[in-house]
């Protein structure tokens, strides 16, 4: 199922950490396009979002993982998602924000340190090939009961290996703002 033109972006937080920054990655997007690169991208979600979500969860229940723990952190990753698509389309960029739950992507019940199982990498694909960047959350995968779970920290680099290697990507680049 070879992808050769298809490129794995992974932008973390500080990448997305702001409306400017979003814009700033989609400008270089753009910028890929032109340059006849077809991209997946996955993104984290912005800089200190994940921090204050498990705050939040913490300041109720220190100890609490479980499926509602992971919806919660979770939801930083769609905010990021749905801005980028939104700066894309501006740009006439055609692009498709998606969730596990939309892309398949099944994981074991270990909330808060998930581990990937399958991942169907067809979705992907036929977006690619109608012209329209999916932008993919990091971080999260469903459970076989449906629920919402995460990877644990690096989570969204794990996707984004996890989604290169099913698909049979040419690359899969990660780029941060931080050492």
């Amino acid at each position: 199922m070879g992808t050769p033109n298809i490129l794995d972006k992974k932008y973390g937080g500080t990448s997305v950490g702001s409306l400017e920054r979003i814009e700033n990655v989609a400008v270089r997007l753009l910028e890929d396009i032109r340059r006849g690169e077809v991209p997946i991208v996955v993104v984290s979600a912005m800089s200190g979002q994940t921090n204050r979500l498990v705050a939040l969860a913490e300041q109720i229940d220190p100890d609490y993982r479980g499926p509602a723990y992971d919806m919660l952190v979770a939801s930083g990753e769609q905010v990021s998602i749905a801005l980028l698509a939104i700066a894309l389309q501006k740009r006439g960029i055609k692009a498709q924000p998606l969730l596990a739950y939309q892309l398949g992507i099944k994981t074991d019940s270990a909330f808060s340190k998930a581990r990937i199982e399958k991942i169907d990498g067809e979705k992907l694909i036929r977006l690619c090939a109608q012209g329209i960047v999916p932008i993919v959350a990091g971080f999260q995968g469903v459970d076989a009961d449906d629920n919402i779970t995460t990877l644990g920290r690096g989570g969204s680099d794990t996707t984004a290996v996890a989604l290169a290697a099913a698909i049979g990507a040419k690359d899969c680049e990660i780029y941060t703002d931080v050492p």
